[in-house]
């Protein structure tokens, strides 16, 4: 089911699918909810999943404030809030893993459980934060669309490029339509957020790390020491993935998802 709610003003879509234990799949920088298509397809016969589309993504107006990565956290809590969800399994890719944390720190009460599609507790490092400040200028320059040609085929693995180009080519024509301000907004968010390893030490559930051994973005190390943080972790590695698992590797991906959700069950 299709929804909506208000924040500032502006529009939030959100789409509400399935029964059972409440999931929300919260999607990462340049995407919308589309990009959980694949796995929500394997996962709503056994649980509600919630599926935002994040500010100026997707069907999503962008907010008139400054955006931050705790600023899109509330608004997602305020969206369990509409949907009259008082605690739910926070799955988060890239970006959406670092508003994931900032949920996990600020409202632990509203997470049961959390899990990271490449994605890292860890802060920017001084080059990375030059890199976003680079890409700010390019998309200011030049605009959306020759930016997301130009980085979305380093998100997926070498042999995905080589053997599955057009799962590139119709993601890069999915988001090259991105509003300029929507896309530097994310990048300035991500580049100030702060470092939240310590909320990976003091979250009491459990933690799921779903990793891509070709990721060059969330580099496989930086997964695994990040994994052995938590008192509670599942850890599943994509061999063929880089930093779009959900697509390269839809039915592992799901898999690690479904089996995270019945241990929590069990627990």
């Amino acid at each position: 089911m299709d929804n909506t709610i208000t924040e500032e003003g502006r529009k939030l879509f959100y789409r509400d699918e399935g029964e059972g234990i409440p999931v929300m799949l919260v999607h990462g920088f340049a995407e919308d909810g589309a990009v959980w298509d694949a796995v929500a397809d394997r996962l709503r016969a056994g649980c509600r999943l919630l599926i935002p589309d994040l500010p100026g993504s997707g069907r999503s107006d962008l907010l008139q404030a400054k955006m931050t990565i705790d600023s899109l956290a509330t608004m997602l809590v305020n969206l369990l809030d509409a949907a009259r969800i008082a605690q739910c399994v926070l799955i988060g890719h890239s970006m959406g893993g670092y508003i994931t944390l900032a949920i996990a720190e600020q409202y632990p009460d509203r997470v049961r459980a959390f899990g990271f599609f490449h994605s890292t507790a860890y802060p920017d490092s001084e080059e990375k934060r030059a890199n976003r400040r680079k890409s700010i200028e390019f998309i200011r320059q030049h605009g959306a669309a020759p930016y997301i040609r130009q980085s979305t085929p380093n998100l997926f693995a070498p042999e995905t490029r080589k053997d599955r180009p057009s799962l590139v080519e119709e993601m890069i024509r999915r988001y090259s339509g991105f509003a300029t301000r929507s896309l530097t907004a994310y990048l300035e968010a991500m580049m100030e957020r702060p470092d939240r390893v310590s909320v990976l030490e003091r979250f009491a559930g459990p933690v799921l790390f779903i990793i891509g051994e070709k990721d060059q973005v969330v580099p496989l190390d930086q997964s695994l020491k990040q994994a052995h943080i938590p008192s509670t972790a599942q850890i599943c590695i994509l061999p063929k993935a880089g930093h779009m698992g959900m697509l390269e590797e839809p039915d592992a991906g799901s898999e690690a998802i479904r089996s995270f959700l019945n241990f929590i069950n069990q627990s």
